[in-house]
């Protein structure tokens, strides 16, 4: 059995750039069996870099736990790389070091420098490669790490980088964990860490018919992310015994929404079935239908609209734009659950009153809140979202390479069925290079959000 990524408290810290480490929970390995295990712990000696981050260059290896010295020279400019030695593992890291996407591709090789000096040992030696964001330098840089003995591609960031490299490594017979969102870049030995829409659309799904809720409907903006989210839809509502009832796009600019969403509420029949039954009322004189006169006065419209659940994939002003416009055209949010995608896990989502009570899937809080504490002690920053992938996909290579032989990077051995936990909880790959997860459900609050639903921590949990 493949072991599962936890955190687990240990006494050896990583002392990382230019910052004294406190007692900090470290990474641990545990099977995803029931029986207990042993914690197998970072030697005690296990140091973290002791450069800053922006020293590191394309092509520079490192060993774990004690970093080696780093050569003088410029990003673009490759490294020596440790000498092969009997027994090292090397691991190659594609990712963006120049460019626009420079910062990205740094959060990424830091983090996966803070796993390797958790979890790592001697034998993992992590090499850095420079993709400048590009397919044509991915691809130079795939070279240059198979040529240097990569025996796992982690990266690259982007799915044009990921198709790019795809047919170099297959030819080497090397297996890739990419970092893109896009599960047309899936095969059988190119795996996607990032977190698949699918997936989130699985478990926001899959709370919903929990509480008896069937009936769905999507307003989504006319992209290829609205498009991907309405076909998950489409595929696993009916799974789930529901329905779509309701399918909406708006232009992603967001300027047509005042219409799409007045269509969607079908506000105009429901105004005029109002508008009949007033008239029906009107002139009666018995006491009823006075009563039944008074009481239409203070609706908009009369009827229920298709759907008891909503999902609006969408962030930012257009997403507070089309939650308000809910109520304007008299869908009630009390009566009409509001869903989103990992699009809501950001702050401030509370200051709008209509998304008070929505829900969305996230990795579990606790875990991400940690892992994002030590990033900025570590590196005086602030971490992008993506950069768990970094500390996961190092992790998961350490794990896969305590298994003894020489396939222990093998497509089998990573879609193994048992899964991993780390970071972003817990996730495994399907042979065709696809990932499944477990996800906590959010709720929207005043003050933030809170979780109304745990992380699984067992597959057996999960409702695939």
């Amino acid at each position: 059995m493949l072991g599962l990524l936890a955190l687990a408290a240990c006494a050896a810290q990583p002392d990382l750039p230019s910052k004294s480490s406190p007692q900090q929970p470290q990474a641990a390995i545990k099977p995803t069996s029931t029986q207990p295990t042993s914690t197998l712990e970072a030697a005690p000696s296990a140091r973290g870099p002791v450069l800053a981050a922006n020293q590191l260059i394309p092509g520079l290896s490192l060993k774990g736990p004690t970093p080696e010295s780093v050569p003088p020279g410029q990003p673009g400019v490759l490294a020596r790389p440790t000498p092969d030695a009997a027994g090292l593992v090397r691991v190659g890291l594609l990712v963006p070091l120049t460019g626009p996407s420079a910062p990205v591709g740094q959060a990424l090789l830091n983090a996966a420098q803070m796993a390797l000096f958790d979890v790592g040992d001697e034998r993992i030696v992590l090499q850095a490669y420079d993709t400048k964001g590009t397919p044509e330098a991915a691809m130079e840089a795939a070279d240059t790490a198979l040529s240097h003995g990569a025996q796992l591609l982690l990266g690259p960031v982007f799915s044009a980088e990921a198709r790019a490299i795809a047919p170099k490594a297959a030819a080497a017979g090397v297996n890739v964990i990419a970092f893109s969102t896009d599960p047309a870049v899936a095969d059988s030995h190119v795996f996607v860490i990032g977190f698949l829409v699918q997936e989130q659309v699985r478990q926001i799904v899959a709370y919903a018919n929990a509480r008896n809720l069937k009936r769905f409907a999507v307003l989504a903006p006319d992209t290829a992310y609205g498009q991907s989210v309405v076909e998950a839809l489409k595929e696993i509502v009916p799974t789930r015994g529901g329905q779509l009832n309701q399918i909406s796009f708006f232009q992603p600019d967001g300027k047509d929404l005042h219409d799409v969403v007045r269509r969607l509420a079908a506000f105009d029949r429901r105004k005029d079935a109002l508008d009949l039954q007033r008239s029906e009322l009107v002139g009666k004189d018995d006491e009823i239908s006075q009563l039944a006169l008074k009481r239409l006065e203070r609706l908009e419209t009369i009827g229920e609209v298709e759907f008891d659940t909503i999902l609006l994939p969408d962030q930012g002003s257009r997403l507070t734009q089309a939650a308000t416009l809910l109520p304007f055209f008299d869908i009630d949010p009390g009566r009409v659950q509001l869903l989103g995608t990992l699009l809501w896990n950001t702050p401030g989502l509370g200051r709008e009153p209509v998304m008070i009570g929505g829900v969305y899937p996230a990795p579990p809080p606790d875990t991400t809140r940690q892992f994002f504490t030590r990033y900025r002690e570590f590196y005086g920053q602030a971490a992008p979202a993506i950069a768990t992938h970094g500390y996961d996909a190092l992790a998961l290579a350490a794990v896969l390479a305590r298994s003894a032989g020489p396939g222990a990077f093998s497509a089998e051995s990573i879609a193994a069925n048992t899964g991993f936990a780390g970071v972003d909880g817990i996730f495994r790959f399907l042979p065709n290079g696809l990932s499944q997860r477990g996800f906590a459900i959010m709720q929207v609050t005043r003050d933030g959000s809170t979780m109304v639903q745990p992380a699984p921590i067992t597959f057996e949990a999960v409702q695939f």
